[in-house]
């Protein structure tokens, strides 16, 4: 008989993760990340604005979904409620690697070792990306810190963003994105395309080569996600952007109250505690959302008859 018992969360309103709380956790399972969106970048097949690379929330985690490999497939998923890394093949071959204070290093070397054995090749670059002073992942001995606890926090959050953006993802029509989760940024996000080709990306952005940038923005988008933030920002956020960004964005009438506009970011900010303490969250959240995708698509022209679903 299963066990019914286990310990799986059950509240499903949105938990505090103050960001000093995880620090250490969180740039040891950012670099965690990374190694494994690294893998699904050799080797999937190149979609654009690099959609190819990214990992999709499920139900117990992560997951890089199904990576081809010659006549093959496998899959390599973070399970935050077993806290295990599971790599599975479409030849029935599985194997988990334990989620436990380890090094980034030890890490690497294990999933690398764990691929060999499954008959998967793979080499990836292993420098960071986009982060400040990165260790290459095989010489990465300081970040070690893995708390369960903060760690199934930041999933839950996760699982309520994407079942959220899922529902604002389906009121239109027009090219969007997954929702998805960037490596690299450490952020989970969903994006809006106007349909029309932007003017090449300027770059310069921290950390980012900017090739890869042009390629990300090559055209005129409204984006939107969660970030658990760094940096100077010091606490949890949902953000939203728009490039390029159309004259008047920033002053743009956007709700809720609680929402402003971040000349450092240059991206429209609301803070997670402002929707975790809302009686109504989801409510909140799709008002921030469709409030500043209404100021990119009004500001820019964008032509809304033909990309949203009449309701």
């Amino acid at each position: 008989m299963a066990d019914l018992t286990h310990d799986v969360p059950t509240n499903t309103t949105l938990p505090s993760l103050p960001l000093a709380a995880w620090q250490d956790t969180y740039a040891t399972l950012h670099m965690w990340t990374q190694i494994v969106g690294k893998i699904r970048l050799a080797l999937a097949p190149k979609i654009n604005h690099w959609w190819h690379s990214t990992l999709y929330v499920t139900p117990r985690g992560l997951t890089t979904s199904a990576i081809p490999y010659g006549t093959r497939s496998f899959e390599i998923s973070f399970d935050f409620i077993d806290h295990h890394l599971k790599i599975a093949t479409s030849d029935g071959i599985t194997h988990k690697i334990a989620l436990i204070p380890r090094s980034v290093a030890d890490f690497y070397q294990e999933v690398m070792d764990t691929l060999s054995a499954s008959g998967i090749k793979v080499k990836i670059w292993t420098m960071p990306q986009e982060v400040a002073d990165p260790i290459p992942f095989d010489q990465d001995f300081k970040h070690t810190a893995y708390d369960p606890e903060s760690v199934q926090r930041f999933w839950s959050i996760l699982l309520q963003v994407d079942r959220v953006m899922k529902m604002f993802r389906s009121r239109f029509i027009g090219k969007s994105s997954p929702v998805h989760f960037f490596w690299g940024s450490f952020d989970l996000a969903v994006t809006r395309f106007s349909g029309l080709s932007a003017l090449e990306h300027p770059g310069g952005i921290p950390h980012m080569a900017d090739w890869v940038t042009r390629e990300a923005y090559s055209h005129e988008v409204s984006s939107c996600g969660f970030w658990p933030g760094g940096g100077t920002v010091e606490e949890p956020v949902f953000y939203s952007y728009a490039y390029p960004e159309p004259e008047g964005f920033r002053d743009y009438p956007v709700q809720p109250q609680q929402a402003f506009y971040s000349s450092q970011l240059q991206e429209f900010i609301l803070p997670y505690e402002a929707v975790r303490q809302a009686e109504a969250p989801d409510e909140l959240l799709l008002v921030f959302l469709q409030s500043t995708y209404d100021a990119a698509a009004n500001l820019g022209n964008w032509n809304r008859a033909a990309l949203e679903r009449v309701v």
